[in-house]
């Protein structure tokens, strides 16, 4: 039965977003809807079949054209690509478990807030659309239901969440002032069913929830706050079963708006759709969106975790519109307690046309926390701007590596090498300001200080004020602010620290040594404004450059880890070219070992090998990605 079409042109943005096949795999295949309301009926996805970069980017521009046509009714629908209708099915049960809300400390794996979302310029967010424009090794994955009882093969959620928001239409009843509105589109794959729901939320809406309208009230363990939860009524949208390794034939797609709201499951050529009750009104307050794979459903205890395999990588983009071309913002946020076992990195998000669309890498071997921009200072001293230049600073003292705002500023202390070698410093301390709150790591003696005060810390997280964090795991410290601005410290031997920091948004507003002006990865600039362009000289990065970076000792955060400060620079560049041949030669052969690429890090990881001493030095430039460019300093 025909039931709507829609006209064959699509407006210019969604044109615009199709062409993102071209970057994914070429895979695609169609796959028929379970047509029953027994999830015992579930059938698995048919197998897909190869098509060309140019078929695929014309699945995808109608995938996005369809994402714009309203159903003709509530209810459950199929579309097969090419045609332009819509097709009635019949609907299935949806889960009786929630996918609850963040709640504690960041995790070290993604999610539970450690996440990376599109926030739009302006205006509203009314589509989402969230895919894998990349699925390397990934062979299996699992995790339990509901965050209890067995692991299961293939359990787990695609979600694509709005922020919280408020919601006049919803928290008009609750005493809260600060009730808010949140809403989750969910792909669920649970092993046995497979399905597409809408799930609606009060968050701590903390009275009785309302009665009449379905709200299932919810709490987290050891917790007074009150939550409401419901799905979608009149059920889920059947899906064929699809293994973890589908996932590239996968996409999720969320539209809000005043007149209703709806989720589209695609998988390959077919589109599984389900209209939802506009039970928040997120069209009033839609403005970032959060896209990933996820554990399937949580309870009191928090969200369930989607385990991959060792090695597992993704590349998520999410799309939004919202009204305009330019591209999203990237915030360092996530909204649900729901995680998966992997980790951010090595490169930062980018925001790539075509789009407006925002892209992330994910995987195993990750390792870093989750941020919109990522700089470092690391071995004796190579420092990597938040745009990508490399630079050696050898100054002794307090400096700023980071400025973006009261609410988060850095300060690293080096400490020079001399008598062996003047020329050189590391880091011996770092501190951060999380608006109120300040921590430092110190490396000698090792220890934790928050607030001034020594702070044991053997392992775990550590809760503290406006949301901010810190966890240890081993001899690496990671601090967060409820932004995203982090701070990774990793104290070697004997007595030195690898220090990355994070920004929680980009663009930003950032000074500092980490800093570029305008971006431009070619400038430093002095605290007064001066600009210096590479490449630099010695006078001007150690004497206005270095000094109008120092922290006055009444503004120092590193007091703390010692109030004697040795404060000089190098009598001359240093590089690994000024070692002598057998220095050299035996840094080298320890760089080679470790996997470091030639180049500007094979130099620095010679450097840092020959002064530091430590075969171990060589550890961090294997896992760094390649600058943007070098800041040769003569």
């Amino acid at each position: 039965m025909k039931l709507h079409s829609i006209p064959k042109s699509s407006p210019g943005i969604l044109r615009m977003l199709s062409l993102a096949a071209m970057l994914c795999g070429a895979l695609s295949g169609a796959s028929a809807a379970a047509e029953t309301t027994k999830p015992a009926a579930a059938t698995a996805s048919q197998a897909t079949t190869a098509v060309s970069p140019e078929e695929r980017a014309r699945q995808i521009d109608w995938r996005n054209a369809m994402a714009q046509v309203p159903q003709p009714k509530k209810g459950c629908f199929k579309a097969e690509y090419p045609s332009r209708e819509w097709q009635e099915i019949t609907c299935t049960e949806t889960p009786n478990y929630p996918q609850p809300p963040r709640r504690g400390p960041h995790p070290l794996t993604v999610g539970n807030s450690n996440d990376v979302a599109a926030q739009a310029p302006s205006g509203f967010i009314s589509t989402a659309i969230g895919s894998f424009d990349n699925v390397t090794n990934v062979t299996s994955e699992s995790g339990p239901i509901g965050n209890s009882g067995p692991s299961i093969a293939n359990a787990y959620t695609l979600q694509l969440n709005t922020n919280f928001f408020p919601s006049s239409v919803s928290c008009t009843g609750s005493p809260n002032p600060n009730c808010q509105g949140w809403q989750q589109f969910v792909f669920e794959n649970n092993g046995s069913i497979a399905r597409g729901y809408i799930q609606y939320w009060l968050i701590k809406y903390n009275k009785t929830c309302p009665s009449g309208a379905s709200w299932n009230q919810f709490s987290f363990t050891g917790d007074t706050d009150i939550y409401c939860w419901k799905n979608n009524s009149l059920g889920a949208v059947p899906v064929p079963l699809q293994p973890v390794t589908n996932l590239a034939q996968l996409s999720l797609t969320g539209n809000v708006g005043a007149g209703g709201d709806s989720i589209n499951v695609t998988v390959g050529g077919t589109i599984y759709s389900r209209t939802g009750d506009n039970a928040v009104n997120a069209a009033s307050g839609w403005q970032t969106a959060e896209f990933n794979i996820f554990g399937d459903g949580g309870n009191s205890a928090g969200g369930g975790q989607a385990s991959f395999n060792s090695g597992a990588s993704l590349t998520p983009r999410v799309q939004v519109i919202y009204g305009g071309n330019a591209s999203p913002t990237c915030v360092a946020q996530g909204f649900t307690a729901e995680t998966n076992n992997l980790n951010f990195g090595p490169t930062a998000p980018s925001a790539p046309p075509p789009g407006p669309a925002l892209l992330f890498v994910e995987s195993t071997a990750g390792g870093a926390a989750s941020n919109c921009a990522a700089a470092a200072g690391v071995g004796d001293t190579h420092l990597t701007t938040f745009s990508g230049l490399l630079y050696d600073f050898q100054a002794s003292g307090d400096f700023v590596l980071a400025d973006s705002g009261p609410d988060f500023i850095v300060q690293n202390r080096q400490v020079s090498g001399a008598p062996t070698w003047p020329n050189a410093a590391v880091n011996s301390a770092v501190a951060a300001r999380l608006g109120k709150t300040t921590v430092a790591i110190c490396a000698k003696p090792q220890r934790l200080v928050v607030d001034g005060k020594p702070v044991s810390l053997r392992g775990g997280a550590l809760q503290l004020a406006d949301g901010a964090d810190v966890t240890r795991t081993g001899n690496v410290y990671v601090i967060r602010n409820a932004r995203g601005d982090s701070v990774v410290a990793t104290l070697n031997p004997p007595n030195y620290i690898d220090v990355k920091v994070g920004l929680g948004q980009w663009p930003e507003k950032v000074e500092g040594l980490l800093a570029n002006p305008k971006n431009d990865v070619n400038l430093l600039a002095t605290r007064e404004g001066r600009i210096l362009k590479t490449p630099f000289s010695f006078e001007d990065i150690y004497h206005p450059y270095a000094e109008s970076w120092r922290v006055d000792p009444k503004d120092s955060l590193l007091s703390v880890c010692g109030r004697e400060i040795k404060t000089g620079i190098p009598g001359k560049p240093f590089y690994a070219k000024d070692l002598k041949r057998d220095q050299l030669k035996r840094a080298e052969a320890i760089c080679a070992k470790a996997g470091v690429e030639k180049g500007p890090l094979q130099d620095a990881c010679i450097l840092d090998v020959a002064v530091i001493g430590k075969a171990g030095a060589a550890k961090i430039h294997a896992k760094t990605p390649a600058p943007n460019a070098v800041g040769i300093i003569q």
